[in-house]
């Protein structure tokens, strides 16, 4: 799977919590049953490292990447545990130097005009917009298309089925990051088929826009 373009890999990115890092295997497998070869895991939980260390070692077939990553120690300690991108809500200057210091392809968070042109000036192109819906939506993100046609986003945050093939439909968007595939109650009794199917109903409408 080439790494040119995080953007450009599957049109929703799983975007997951890990509690217990012995489901961060199985919940792996299921997203690539269903399509889905790619996993953005948070760095929410104290699992979530050694999740990573997991999905890296045991399941090759997937493209596992590190998100929320908020401060400038995460980047090294994710790659260390074989992320193989990064995900950031926001970004700093120290947080960004960390992130390009780890070698690995990754996407700083905006959710302004201000903050989008400071990015192109840095040279990237593939940012994502975070908190979606809240910062927005869809309708914000194409009304800067025209005056900024250079920046590409994946938005995260509020994006549901319902509204997924809207921000899909943008030119400037390239995918969408859900969390909805891995529902906490899934999750929770261990339905790692159910997780499958949500992961092919997404890529099967994602795919239509």
């Amino acid at each position: 799977m080439s790494l040119d373009s995080l953007l450009d890999l599957v049109p929703v990115i799983p975007v997951v919590v890990v509690h217990d890092a012995a489901d961060a295997v199985p919940i792996a497998k299921a997203l690539v049953e269903g399509g889905l070869p790619v996993i953005e895991l948070t760095l929410r939980t104290p699992a979530a490292l050694d999740a990573i260390k997991r999905i890296a070692d045991e399941v090759p077939e997937i493209l596992v990447g590190a998100g929320t990553v908020v401060d400038s120690a995460q980047p090294e300690q994710a790659a260390a545990n074989g992320a193989q991108f990064l995900v950031s809500p926001g970004s700093t200057p120290s947080l960004r130097a960390a992130m390009r210091d780890s070698g690995l392809p990754h996407l700083p968070g905006v959710s302004t005009v201000s903050e989008v042109l400071t990015l192109l000036e840095e040279g990237y192109t593939e940012l994502k917009f975070f908190p979606a819906e809240q910062a927005g939506g869809a309708k914000y993100l194409r009304a800067i298309h025209s005056p900024v046609p250079a920046a590409r986003f994946c938005p995260t945050g509020g994006i549901t089925p319902a509204n997924m093939g809207d921000y899909l439909a943008s030119p400037n968007v390239g995918c969408v990051g859900g969390s909805w595939l891995t529902p906490a109650d899934v999750v929770g009794r261990k339905d790692w088929a159910e997780v499958a199917r949500l992961a092919r109903t997404a890529k099967a409408a994602a795919e239509a826009f």
